[in-house]
């Protein structure tokens, strides 16, 4: 079969692929050229930016398989690529050492201070004293998110006689135990920890969880570290806390170099900045060459693939069969994630009617998938998903039934925590168009497109108005709304449809109406 790579990979991958496969490299196609040549492949490898389009796919007729040297695929169109059955996939360990590492480099240049002594003395001055530092012995470090990357941190953290605190809402205390660090609330995390690092996802939850709000509550001349996300951190906050000195120093890897704080905080004596550097090592290049290779190998054998982030090996018919659910199970996983509070227990996937005689695997992996990536900073894929979900002590179950409820198809999605339980159910209309029809005790008709505001209420006249009001005057387009009673209790709920993502304080002021008693926000398309 015929390779195409479009960027440069250590040559060790390359050496794979050519012992199997005819391979053709390039360096920086255009989208034009791209779409030009890609029909006479079977495997396309790509690395950087590359961006993979609708067209591009469209025009890989022969293509099979899409795979990308590294961990991030926002470039590529992974929904297009698996409506082609081409399955898509990345090399996510590659990089995790990398990153665990340079976030403890990152913590020790800010403690001694070592990259302004270097450029101080290359300006030919000698102070000893300006460059004093502190130990990281016996400090109280933050870990923010204790997935791989996470994880691997607090293990040589430890290493260096830190104590260790961690905050992830979403880990098990067996697992902390494990791993030998002490989990804590945000708060407590917060109000301790001399360091704290983030290793978060980049979600619609995430998104500036660090603002000013937050920085209020940590313990003064805490220092700061981020190689991780841009998104989880409200840059003008840190620059506050920075003043203000709440923050003593800060060290950033993960930021956007067009953002327009980065002149003031590279004018700032005791910030460190790099250019996303954290996964880039000599090693971190070989292990991802040869990780995309094998896993591309692998695909092209019909072998299963433990990278792919789309689609396991399953028969055409099959596929044929259950594919216009898959889009829907991702969605009812979103909605059913954002209804929950607190360290998910189980997950169950109840098939209901003609669906329960299919072979259902991969719409249960759709579901644990769409569950596991809105609350871990890890890299779920359907393929990994039951591995990250059995390490996380949450117990996934299946249940079929014959017997039809309300529907032809159902399928309901029931998700327990140690604070509760939550159920979303949905079915297709046509024979194509997924539709959500029950929330908890709520009969509903949901289109999972766009955003979703979940208004729970009391029975008093005016609600609705109140919240149309509100999104009208800042201009927030309403593309649906219902209002709806739970079938066996006195329980009322407003469902809205909006086109667009509504701010944090348009949240706050709708909570602070009269008759509201909770919102929430939902973003289906990621």
């Amino acid at each position: 079969m015929k390779i195409l790579v479009d960027g440069k990979i250590d040559q060790a991958g390359i050496n794979l692929l050519k012992a199997e496969h005819l391979v053709d490299t390039y360096q920086s196609l255009t989208q034009e050229e791209l779409i030009n040549i890609i029909a006479q492949y079977d495997a396309l490898i790509v690395r950087g930016d590359v961006v993979i389009s609708k067209d591009v796919i469209e025009a890989g007729v022969n293509l099979k398989v899409i795979g990308r040297a590294g961990l991030e695929v926002d470039h590529i169109d992974i929904q297009a690529a698996t409506q082609k059955g081409i399955i898509v996939l990345n090399a996510p360990q590659g990089s995790s050492a990398s990153a665990i590492e340079y976030t403890l480099g990152m913590m020790l240049a800010l403690s001694r201070n070592i990259p302004q002594a270097y450029l101080s003395l290359k300006e030919g001055n000698w102070d000893r004293y300006k460059f004093i530092g502190s130990e990281i012995k016996d400090k109280v470090l933050g870990i923010v998110g204790l997935g791989r990357i996470g994880a691997g941190v607090a293990q040589r953290a430890l290493a260096f006689k830190m104590q260790v605190l961690a905050y992830d809402p979403f880990v098990s205390e067996s697992k902390a135990k494990e791993l030998g660090v002490s989990l804590v609330s945000l708060a407590e995390l917060l109000s301790k920890a001399d360091y704290i690092t983030l290793h978060l996802p980049a979600t619609v939850d995430t998104r500036k969880m660090f603002n000013k709000e937050a920085f209020a509550r940590m313990k003064k001349g805490v220092k700061l570290i981020n190689c991780a996300h841009a998104e989880i951190l409200d840059y003008e906050a840190l620059i506050w806390a920075l003043q203000e000195g709440i923050v003593s120093g800060s060290a950033l890897d993960a930021w956007d170099k067009l953002d327009k704080h980065y002149t003031t905080l590279l004018s700032m004596p005791n910030v460190i900045c790099t250019p996303r550097l954290a996964f880039k090592t000599q090693e971190a290049e070989a292990e991802v060459a040869i990780s995309v290779a094998k896993g591309v190998l692998a695909a092209l054998k019909s072998e299963p693939v433990a990278t792919s982030l789309n689609i396991p090996p399953i028969s055409k018919e099959m596929m044929e069969k259950i594919k216009p659910y898959l889009l829907l199970m991702e969605k009812m996983g979103i909605l059913v994630v954002h209804l929950t509070e607190g360290r998910i227990k189980n997950i169950e996937v109840k098939y209901n009617g003609g669906i329960s005689m299919a072979d259902t695997k991969m719409l249960t992996l759709g579901v644990l998938k769409a569950v596991l990536n809105s609350v871990f900073n890890e890299d779920i894929n359907l393929v990994n998903a039951p591995e990250v979900a059995k390490a996380k002590g949450i117990v996934v179950k299946e249940v079929k039934s014959k017997e039809a409820v309300n529907f032809v198809d159902l399928i309901t999605v029931t998700v327990g925590t140690d604070k509760g339980e939550h159920k979303v159910a949905g079915t297709l209309f046509s024979k194509t168009q997924g539709r959500i029809v029950e929330i908890d005790n709520f009969r509903v008709d949901i289109d999972p497109t766009g955003w979703l505001l979940l208004v729970s209420h009391e029975d008093i006249p005016g609600i609705a108005g109140k919240i149309g009001t509100v999104l009208g005057e800042n201009r927030i387009n309403i593309t649906g709304m219902q209002i709806v009673r739970a079938a066996t209790e006195d329980d009322f709920a407003i469902i809205v449809n909006i086109r667009t993502d509504i701010e944090d304080r348009l949240m706050d002021k709708l909570r602070a109406s009269d008759g509201i008693l909770s919102i929430k926000k939902v973003c289906f398309d990621g």
